[in-house]
This record gives C-alpha cells, sequence and structure tokens, in this order.
C-alpha cells in the first residue's frame, strides 16, 4: 500500500498541473463567433486574455440569444457599423448591468476590429457593439479619464469584411430622432459560437 500511495500522489500532481494548464490555456484561447446577417455572415475572433470581462459579457448575450432579431442601427460608410440593441421595429431591447471599460487594453480600434458601444460614461456599456468600417485612432485608449478612456476593441473579424462593407454601404435615413439609420433594414438573423 505505501508504494501504491508513492506512486498515486506523483500522478494525481501531474494531473493537477496539467489540468490548470489546459484550462488556463482554454481561457487564453480566443473564441469564435459567427453573425448571421440578410446581408452575409461575419466571422468573428474575439480575445478573451485582452478584454475577459468584454469577451464574457459579449458571449453572455450570444449564448442567451439575445442579437437574434436585432439590427445594425447605426451605419456611417468610412466609420463603423452598429448594432445589437435595437429589434427591427426600433425598439430598444433589455439588457444587463453596464461592465467596466476595458479598453486600456493595448487593443486599437483599425479597420476590421470589434468594440463596445456605450454613452458618454465610459462605463457604460452593455450589449451594443460596432465594427470599425476604417482605423479609428480617435476612440482609442489614451488615459484613465472620461475623455481618454476610448472604446473598449474585443476581437477582430475574421471572415466576412465584405459584408461589413456591404452593411456600411446602405443607404441612412433619420428614423425617431435617430441619424444613420439604414432604409433597408439589416438584420441579426442569429449569433452563435462557433
Amino acid at each position: 500500500m505505501p508504494f501504491l500511495k508513492r506512486l498515486l500522489i506523483p500522478l494525481f500532481i501531474l494531473i493537477c498541473a496539467f489540468s490548470t494548464q489546459a484550462i488556463a490555456a482554454a481561457q487564453t484561447q480566443a473564441t469564435k463567433v459567427l453573425l448571421e446577417t440578410n446581408k452575409g455572415n461575419i466571422e468573428l475572433e474575439l480575445y478573451p486574455d485582452k478584454a475577459p470581462a468584454t469577451v464574457a459579457n459579449f458571449l453572455r448575450y450570444v449564448d442567451e440569444g439575445f442579437y437574434k432579431g436585432t439590427i445594425f442601427h447605426r451605419v456611417i460608410n468610412s466609420f463603423m457599423i452598429q448594432g445589437g440593441g435595437f429589434d427591427a421595429a426600433m425598439k430598444k431591447k433589455d439588457v444587463h448591468a453596464s461592465i467596466q471599460n476595458e479598453a486600456d487594453n493595448s487593443l486599437k480600434n483599425e479597420r476590421g476590429t470589434i468594440a463596445m458601444a456605450r454613452t458618454g460614461d465610459p462605463h457604460s456599456a452593455t450589449a451594443q457593439f460596432f465594427i470599425n468600417h476604417v482605423d479609428n485612432d480617435f476612440l482609442n485608449h489614451t488615459e484613465r479619464s472620461t475623455r481618454g478612456w476610448g472604446y473598449c476593441v474585443f476581437g477582430r473579424v475574421t471572415k466576412g469584411m465584405k459584408t461589413v462593407d456591404a452593411i456600411a454601404d446602405v443607404f441612412t435615413t433619420r428614423v425617431n430622432g435617430m441619424k444613420n439609420v439604414p432604409e433597408e433594414t439589416v438584420i441579426i438573423t442569429n449569433a452563435k459560437r462557433i
């Protein structure tokens, strides 16, 4: 029995160490999400190692099916396409509590990156996000102040920039006092992990 105990203890330690490393590796690996729209698909790679709370928040909405039936409600060519907060009737959806801004993670608002939309309060992001259509350096974090916090990038488009370009190219109008609303509704028909 003592021999078996001496053999099992190192084996148990080895298994625990391997499990811890596997969990840590899984947490830092990029996660992929597919946005299916009526203009085509957009594949996103998310960076939980750079923006853990933001990615967890986004995936919570994805897993709950929240984004299904939401629209890209604000589209400005050569700037960004914004969605994730309104349904096709332009009714704002109920959201979870806002999250802490992680824009100080060194990721930049470059063409094809996805970032969290927010109000003037740096820590007010909930469900809405935007995809940068061009490099938008002025949205990057510069300092921990109201003016300098920036907008948190948490992933990048890996497939579907043609879809992003097609959405950015739609004609827009004003609806219920909101500007830059696509005349032809651009719907997220589904959002899922892949």
